[in-house]
């Protein structure tokens, strides 16, 4: 069963139909949209300050969720994936984005809408990434626009994350 914790007072909400791995951890000050997936070995943790996630985001194997004490809080949109073992800290991720493997986000960073970090990538602080663009290296750098079968492959790996939920389910 996965770890739920309510630290300095503030307890986790998830909205309908989330699933949560069975050993995801989800504390503190984390509110939660409807049909998000949290995976194996993933924390979210709102313990220093708040994360909100939208609506049928996933956060997949070994990602990590957080944010930095009194300064910055963690914004995630609706249908963003969060690809194994990527860093999301202190920063805003707008919808329908794509956070490759491996990737790490760093305080007070904006994700526009539309996009995609690359696997491995460094996003630094105060990075403002445009909406509809992907972004690699590190530090990262825009590459190109984002074309049609990108914005597919965004679209598509948001809606099979609660799919695969209900393999679990059985």
């Amino acid at each position: 069963m996965a770890i739920i914790k309510t630290v300095r007072g503030h307890k986790p909400v998830f909205g309908k139909d989330c699933f949560l791995a069975d050993n995801a951890v989800v504390v503190g000050e984390v509110t939660m949209g409807d049909s998000c997936t949290v995976w194996f070995n993933a924390v979210v943790r709102g313990d220093v300050h708040s994360i909100s996630i939208g609506d049928r985001t996933n956060i997949q194997d070994g990602a990590i969720i957080h944010c930095t004490y009194q300064k910055a809080k963690t914004i995630i949109g609706s249908q963003v994936s969060i690809a194994h073992q990527a860093v999301v800290h202190g920063c805003t991720i707008r919808d329908n984005v794509l956070i490759g493997m491996g990737a790490i986000i760093m305080d007070n960073a904006v994700i526009g809408e539309n996009s995609v970090i690359a696997a491995g990538a460094v996003v630094l602080p105060g990075t403002h990434v445009e909406p509809g663009s992907i972004y690699a290296g590190i530090p990262a750098r825009k590459v190109k626009d984002i074309g049609n079968e990108m914005k597919d492959v965004i679209q598509r790996t948001a809606a099979n994350y609660p799919m695969y939920a209900t393999w679990y389910k059985e």
